[in-house]
């Protein structure tokens, strides 16, 4: 196995592109020698000049010393040809993401450097088994997946081949640990561990907003007022670019052989057409002036009526209720309104089997507290005004209020749901560790938990509960629940637990 620890260790980069350049950065900081290699004419020239700015702002905000920086610019070494990289204990290739090319350049690599080189690929998406297959040594050949930016965001997925022998992904998760990073261990799979669980949060969101449930700005608000995320996923597709996120989602939907959980939606692809790509065009789901901002999309206020006269409500919904003193009356007869709150099944379901009336019925969501954001649900035929009077009920302490169509699993539930799941099938695959496998999302996609502790936090049984109900309404095996859950929730067990 390669030291890493090595005073004298050697690092190569080959690409001098935004993720280059991060890579170049993190490894000159930690003390390696680090060659620069670029088959475009000046590239890597401008890629060190490009490091040295990034490093001089970190100076200005006293985050490094002007000695270190100077030390960090020393140790880059820009190499006009593939030999230079001769000395090289360990390289990162970083070029364009086209499986023809990686496998040339491999190819070529091993003309070059000593046997015992770490030939590593920071692919995101091709198969690093294919890269290796070009190569006399294929048991050398990793994935090592960075994140932009790659100083900032801290981790990297370390993608064990078919072939990779374990020595050389675990001296490229000690170098990840050298320059403070967080290596995530995976098997080669389409998406590996972040891209894979990605295929939950934009697809199903794209599918409640295709089934007309809400508009995208409600389901954006649903998702980070009361579920917890740090973006929506329609801003997320802005800040990423619809053009990229569609591409992503249609890869991994092929590469999967059509699988159901990760269909994308046809909706992405119109748009995409259009032109409508988000920040970078000035137009996506949001609106963005000439600052970049997003143009914010008005909520609807309360309706200015008076709460209903008389509730009759679920005992889940019992305190909330209390709160927002409401008459409450004790038989749905005699109640101008009935507050029902389902798990995983939709309003009209719902009221039927409590042998309500429909139209004087009206769903709010339980499963995220009450505290920030309420989703009001309604069936079809619930009367305006019902619906009115009980928006106005709820809103009546301050809270907003997001009113709804008809949905097994509302907004959040069915959303979180499908992360949940789509995370259990990654860990039922072996993909990663399932502590591994959080981590990794949660540094890597932002979300308030991984996957896998975000199923704990809910319940694993009434995430099972949600999934079953929308299986049961839809009969579409994209919401068939995974047996890593189904095993868990039965057992009472954490979704953490290994096997």
């Amino acid at each position: 196995m390669l030291d890493v620890s090595r005073s004298d260790l050697v690092a190569g980069v080959a690409g001098s592109g935004t993720m280059g350049r991060g890579i170049v950065q993190v490894l000159a900081q930690c003390g390696a020698r680090t060659l620069v290699y670029d088959a475009q004419p000046g590239a890597a020239e401008k890629a060190k000049a490009a490091i040295a700015q990034s490093l001089g702002k970190l100076a200005e905000k006293g985050r490094v010393s002007a000695s270190e920086v100077q030390a960090a610019l020393g140790r880059i070494e820009v190499v006009g040809a593939l030999e230079g990289l001769a000395a090289c204990h360990v390289v990162v290739e970083a070029i364009v993401e086209d499986l023809e090319e990686k496998r040339k350049l491999f190819a070529a690599l091993e003309r070059v450097v000593p046997e015992g080189t770490i030939l590593a690929s920071n692919t995101s998406s091709l198969s690093v088994t294919a890269m290796a297959a070009a190569c006399r040594r294929p048991e050398r050949v990793a994935g090592y997946h960075f994140f932009n930016p790659v100083p900032v965001l801290k981790i990297v997925e370390v993608v064990d081949g078919v072939r990779t022998e374990p020595w050389a992904t675990e001296a490229l998760t000690a170098l990840a640990r050298r320059f403070g990073h967080t290596p995530v261990r995976c098997k080669d799979t389409p998406g590996f561990v972040v891209n894979h669980a990605g295929r939950a949060f934009v697809p199903e969101s794209l599918r409640v907003l295709q089934e007309g449930i809400a508009d995208f700005a409600a389901i954006d608000r649903i998702l980070v007022d009361a579920a917890g995320f740090r973006l929506g996923p329609f801003a997320l597709m802005d800040l990423v670019g619809l053009d990229v996120a569609h591409a992503v989602m249609k890869s991994m939907y092929h590469q999967y052989y059509e699988e159901p959980k990760y269909r994308p939606s046809f909706l992405a692809e119109a748009r995409v057409a259009a032109g409508l790509l988000g920040r970078k065009t000035g137009r996506g789901w949001y609106a963005y002036g000439s600052d970049g901002a997003a143009e914010p999309v008005p909520e609807p206020k309360a309706p200015a009526v008076a709460p209903p006269q008389s509730v009759w409500c679920v005992p889940e919904l019992k305190d909330l209720v209390a709160k927002l003193k409401a008459n409450v009356v004790n038989t749905a007869a005699d109640a101008a309104v009935c507050l029902i709150a389902p798990l995983g099944r939709d309003a009209t379901a719902t009221a039927i089997d409590l042998e309500l009336d429909p139209a004087r019925t009206v769903a709010v969501d339980p499963l995220f507290g009450f505290a920030k954001r309420r989703t009001l649900m309604t069936t079809p035929v619930t009367r305006p005004q019902v619906r009115d009077a009980a928006h106005a009920l709820l809103a009546s302490d301050g809270v907003p209020v997001s009113p709804i169509n008809d949905s097994p699993g509302f907004v959040a539930q069915r959303v979180v749901a499908h992360i949940v799941n789509v995370g259990c099938d990654i860990a039922q695959m072996r993909i990663a560790a399932p502590e591994d496998l959080d981590r990794a999302v949660t540094l890597g996609l932002g979300y308030p938990r991984g996957p896998l502790a975000m199923g704990d936090a809910v319940g694993a049984r009434r995430i099972l509960a949600v999934l079953k109900a929308m299986h049961k309404l839809y009969r579409e095996p994209r919401y068939r629940p995974s047996p890593w859950l189904v095993r868990r929730a039965r057992l009472g067990a954490s979704l953490l637990t290994p096997e």
